[in-house]
C-alpha cells in the first residue's frame, strides 16, 4: 500500500494548526485568570539561545504552509510575524488552517518523488517530496509547537498531553 501524500500531510498540519490554537485560548484564559501582562507568556523562551513563544507558533504555521504549497507547486503566502498578542497568532492560525484546507489531494497525492528545494542564506537542500515532508516538515512542525506546548506548561498554563494531542 502507498502513503497518500495528501493524508500524510494536510490533515496532520490542520489537526496540529487546531490544537495549538485550542491551547492558545486556554492561554488567553490563563491571562485573563491571573491578570498578567500577556507580553510576558508571548517572548518568553525556555532558554536564552532559543526563540521565543512567537516565534515557535509563527514558524510551526510557516512550515505547515509551507510544505503544502511546495508540494502542489504553488507559491508560500507571507505573513509579516509582526503579532504581539493571543488574538493575533489565534488569527494567523486560522489563516494558515484555511490556507491548507484549501488544497485537494489531487494537488498533493504523488509528489513522493517530487524535488523540493529549500534555501536558508546561502545554503540549499535537496529532498524529494516524501523525504521533505516526513522527514523535515512535519517533525519541525511538532517541534515548534511542543516547544511552544513546552512554555505554556512551564508558565503554569493548565494544559496537557491531550491538549498537545487533540483528536487525531
Amino acid at each position: 500500500m502507498t502513503i497518500s501524500m495528501y493524508q500524510a500531510s494536510a490533515p496532520r498540519l490542520i489537526n496540529s494548526m487546531r490544537n495549538l490554537s485550542a491551547i492558545l485560548d486556554k492561554t488567553q484564559a490563563y491571562i485573563d485568570a491571573k491578570k498578567i501582562d500577556p507580553a510576558a507568556l508571548l517572548q518568553f523562551r525556555l532558554f536564552p539561545d532559543m526563540l521565543n513563544f512567537t516565534r515557535q507558533v509563527q514558524i510551526a504555521s510557516d512550515t505547515a504552509k509551507g510544505v503544502v504549497a511546495r508540494l502542489a507547486g504553488v507559491d508560500i503566502p507571507a505573513y509579516e510575524d509582526n503579532e504581539t498578542s493571543v488574538a493575533e497568532l489565534q488569527a494567523r492560525i486560522a489563516k494558515t488552517i484555511a490556507f491548507i484546507e484549501g488544497f485537494t489531494p489531487a494537488q498533493i497525492d504523488g509528489t513522493e518523488d517530487k524535488a523540493i528545494v529549500t534555501k536558508r542564506g546561502d545554503k540549499e537542500t535537496h529532498y524529494t517530496g516524501m523525504q521533505f515532508l516526513l522527514g523535515h516538515a512535519i517533525p519541525n512542525v511538532y517541534f515548534h509547537v511542543s516547544i511552544a506546548f513546552a512554555i505554556l506548561r512551564h508558565n503554569g498554563v493548565e494544559i496537557g498531553k491531550r491538549d498537545y494531542l487533540g483528536k487525531p
